[in-house]
């Protein structure tokens, strides 16, 4: 049976039966639609195409169709009006595709198409809701406003991503009204075409509200009163005319706090004169922002004597300001949006004298923005949602601080949005997320963000993230997934789920399993998965940058962080096989295998980032990466006779050029650990041992030649089991340190903390820490060469290098304590080459040969001799040594 279409004259066929149970769905729309019908049949893109259009068609939309359109092959598209009844008919005739495009406001026609279709217009949907149907055909879009068929449009593209879809009839619509991102984060700003970009991504996925308040603007906060050059304001012109394009609300967000006087006149006109400037480029939506700024002292003498003092006379003070911009701005500028600021007190539902004022004093048509529970809110819940609407007596709009990372700049912030319940959609005017400084790598949290607030009910974390990755990185999406998993976590996951461990939730559980199966004694199949997860991080770089070669600016924004997780994932595949190695008995092996991993962790650790904090070392695979190659390390060292203890630097200073703090802990005291300023009261530097255990002298050694009172000269050396109780070593206030612990002490922390201020920066060349079980060796001998004890400090990644090849007689001798039963000798060498005799001194002093140090490993069995000395005797004209260590296995300290 058919039906003509009268207004629109168009042939459209009424369907026979709904869908037959178990029709598979069209393919996936983002954000995730409220419903979605399949219907029997399919659609497909044709090379001839009819769209029906009206006068009022949403120009944006079509073109966002045209692309559709064209992308699936349609070579000829024939736009007709809403009354054109003969090309119509003849389009149907042909068999051909018919696309009506536009709602009620825009088209007649697409009313009755969807009435033939027996499917339910848009009207009653929420602004930007919408119908999409395409069945027998007949696509059709309405919305049931301009944004609303725009948002059809948006759906179509990703329904037609192949040329074809099932049948289907959608019905879709907005929970949250304003949904977007506030460019309010610290550091180094967005540039002009990442905010364009930005635009264009908030349109494919339904975001409507952009908040431009950059801090780096000058005209936004310290020159506020003064009017943008016409350069500037060609530039924010385009971004105006951008976000329209996009069905996106540009919100100016002027800061004065910093200077304005409430009670003035004339700040009041420059503020109304600023917001006109703005108006007569297209923005329609305005902010005054007054966070971050003093609230208990005023910035002229007239808001003293006007309002008084106090959090009540600062919030009638900006009630007054903000009171006057209504009435003389807002209420007499038609089709302005409403007026939106940020209330000093923005982040907590305590009530106060402050709130209280701006509750009772401030225009109730101001929408107040808020953080939720805490400047990052860990969770926000519908029920504190309400309170905040209460307390404030305001409508809220939450600026929420995630995926920003301006306060953690060594880390990119890569999972999905979460902690909001779903009912805070509903209750509040809408959520803008905070991004970070890295605009493309921040669309992955916006993807997320924004599918939540279009449907919080049906948002799945999970699905919206990884369909986030495939938006961003198309057919390289699981390399992407590889790279973001290990950029995952943040603090508001930790505080929505009070878990530390979410970080790398793929490499965590493999690591763990490993570890299981390597304590079990058959650990094959678990290390085979562990390290096909590793090589898909060591390749990720170079299959990153060959599969996003399109997007540059993404690939320069995350390159340090992609470059670390390769290079992790290289560690991690040697610190595997190190221990496999170990598990078969092969010391060979697993030394070499050692090396490789720790060249590749120091390169990972060697990375700087320029941040707005200076260079910092970036930190991907936190709490995951790091703690396994050391556990790996430790784990090996112990298997060749090592104490195994690897302590790992700690300090809240930054760091001078590339003397990172790795350094005091090398083993080595010609390098150094730099700070990049003096330390203030309460700064530390010191080391974390991973887990608490018995500990009983600590060395620190601070200062260099050219730098003398490089050191801290107040402070106190403390140890902690747990980081929260500390106990008292002794007082700090020479460049060297020596102390012994008291017997038992338990300590995970080890550290230095200023307890007073000072003028020199600090230098530390080594903070070693020891325990009851550590043996102490006197190292002797040549040739000559820097760092001779290094040889047999515990510490296979300090060396001994010695300054020349040696000659006869040259040896090295390394001498325990006291005599004890030896059962065997260990050489490490840091490089192959070098050859000796080595040889163990019996009770009358003799020196009796035992083997040939050979390669970079070499293990002898010494028969349990008792002896104190252990002597490598020197080929002469052979390579410079390099000695990693000499083990005296079976010596113990007496």
């Amino acid at each position: 049976m058919t039906l003509l279409v009268t207004a629109a004259a168009v042939a459209v066929p009424v369907p026979e039966a709904s869908a037959a149970a178990g029709t598979p769905p069209p393919a996936k729309v983002w954000p995730a639609p409220q419903q979605v019908t399949p219907r029997p049949g399919q659609v497909t893109i044709p090379r001839t195409v009819v769209e029906v259009v009206g006068r009022g068609t949403d120009p944006s939309a079509l073109a966002v169709v045209d692309q559709v359109l064209r992308g699936a092959g349609a070579s000829t598209i024939v736009k007709i009006t809403d009354s054109d009844r003969a090309a119509a008919d003849r389009a149907r005739a042909d068999g051909g595709l018919v696309v009506f495009v536009g709602g009620p406001t825009e088209s007649r026609a697409t009313a009755l198409a969807l009435a033939a279709l027996r499917i339910e217009g848009p009207d009653g949907l929420a602004h930007g809701g919408y119908v999409l149907a395409a069945d027998r055909g007949v696509i059709a879009l309405s919305g049931v406003d301009t944004s609303g068929t725009f948002y059809a449009a948006q759906s179509l593209r990703q329904l037609f991503a192949t040329g074809k879809s099932r049948a289907f009839s959608m019905r879709d619509w907005p929970v949250a009204p304003l949904r977007g991102v506030i460019e309010g984060f610290y550091g180094a700003p967005w540039s002009h075409a990442d905010r364009l970009a930005q635009l264009d991504f908030y349109g494919r996925t339904k975001q409507n509200m952009y908040v431009y308040s950059p801090k780096d603007d000058p005209f936004l906060r310290a020159r506020w009163r003064d009017q943008y050059p016409p350069e500037q304001l060609a530039l924010l012109s385009q971004l105006v005319a951008r976000a329209t394009a996009n069905h996106v609300e540009f919100t100016y967000a002027l800061s004065p706090g910093l200077s304005v006087c409430y009670s003035s006149d004339a700040d009041k006109a420059a503020l109304v004169t600023k917001f006109q400037s703005l108006w007569d480029i297209g923005v329609r939506s305005f902010a005054i922002p007054l966070d971050d700024i003093s609230y208990t002292r005023w910035n002229c003498d007239a808001d003293a004597a006007k309002f008084g003092v106090g959090g009540a006379a600062a919030g009638a003070a900006q009630s007054f300001l903000l009171n006057r911009v209504q009435q003389d701005f807002i209420a007499t500028h038609p089709g302005v949006e409403r007026l939106q600021t940020v209330p000093t007190e923005y982040y907590d539902l305590a009530d106060s004298p402050y709130k209280t004022a701006l509750r009772t004093q401030l225009d109730k048509a101001v929408i107040v923005e808020w953080t939720g529970v805490g400047v990052i809110a860990g969770q926000i819940t519908e029920k504190q949602a309400q309170q905040a609407k209460e307390v404030f007596g305001h409508d809220i709009l939450i600026w929420d601080n995630y995926p920003v990372n301006d306060y953690i700049t060594e880390r990119l912030l890569l999972g999905p949005y979460i902690g909001r319940e779903p009912g805070v959609a509903k209750v509040l005017s809408g959520i803008t997320a905070n991004p970070m400084v890295q605009a493309e790598a921040s669309k992955i949290a916006e993807f997320t963000s924004g599918d939540f607030l279009w449907n919080p009910v049906g948002y799945d974390p999970d699905k919206s993230w990884l369909a986030a990755i495939a938006d961003l990185a198309g057919p390289s999406a699981p390399a992407l997934k590889v790279f973001a998993e290990n950029n995952y976590s943040s603090l508001l996951a930790r505080l929505e789920t009070g878990r530390p461990d979410l970080d790398s939730p793929v490499l965590r559980p493999l690591i763990a399993a490993f570890w299981s199966a390597l304590e079990k004694k058959d650990p094959w199949d678990a290390a085979a998965k562990l390290e096909r997860y590793l090589t898909s991080m060591s390749t990720d770089p170079d299959d990153l940058r060959r599969g996003m070669a399109s997007n540059p600016k993404f690939l320069a924004e995350v390159g340090p962080w992609l470059d670390q997780v390769g290079l992790y994932g290289q560690a991690g595949g040697h610190a595997v096989k190190m221990l496999l190695a170990q598990h078969d008995g092969d010391g060979a092996k697993a030394w070499s295998e050692r090396g490789e991993l720790v060249t590749a962790l120091e390169k990972a650790q060697a990375i700087r980032v320029q941040t707005a904090r200076g260079p910092r070392n970036p930190s991907t695979c936190t709490d995951v990466c790091v703690p396994f190659l050391n556990s790996a390390l430790a784990e090996a060292d112990r298997w060749f006779g090592l104490p195994g203890l690897r302590p790992q630097p700690t300090t809240s200073l930054g760091t001078y050029t590339d003397n990172v703090p790795a350094r005091m802990v090398d083993g080595d005291p010609e390098t150094f650990y730099w700070s990049d300023w003096a330390p203030r009261v309460g700064d530390t530097i010191g080391v974390d041992l991973g887990s608490a255990q018995r500990v009983s002298h600590v060395d620190v050694t601070m200062g260099k030649p050219t730098s003398p009172d490089d050191f801290v000269h107040n402070g106190v050396l403390e140890y902690s089991a747990d980081g929260e109780q500390w106990t008292l070593v002794k007082a700090v206030t020479e460049p060297v340190v020596s102390a012994d612990l008291p017997d038992g002490a338990q300590a995970r922390f080890v550290r230095v903390r200023t307890t007073g201020p000072q003028a020199f920066w600090v230098v530390v060349r080594e903070f070693t820490v020891s325990t009851p079980d550590t043996p102490r060796y006197t190292v002797t001998g040549t040739p000559a060469g820097p760092n001779l004890a290094a040889a047999a400090d515990n510490n296979a990644d300090s060396v001994y290098t010695a300054a020349s090849s040696p000659v006869s007689g040259d040896a090295l001798v390394v001498a325990a304590a006291t005599p004890k039963a030896l059962g065997k000798v260990v050489v490490l060498t840091a490089e192959a080459g070098a050859g000796a005799d080595v040889q163990v001194s019996d009770a009358a002093g003799a020196w009796r040969t035992i083997g040939r140090m050979t390669g970079g490993y070499t293990e002898l069995p010494a028969q349990d001799v008792v002896t104190d000395r252990v002597r490598l005797l020197w080929t002469p004209g052979g390579a410079a040594p390099k000695i990693a260590e000499v083990v005296l296995g079976g010596v113990a300290e007496g």
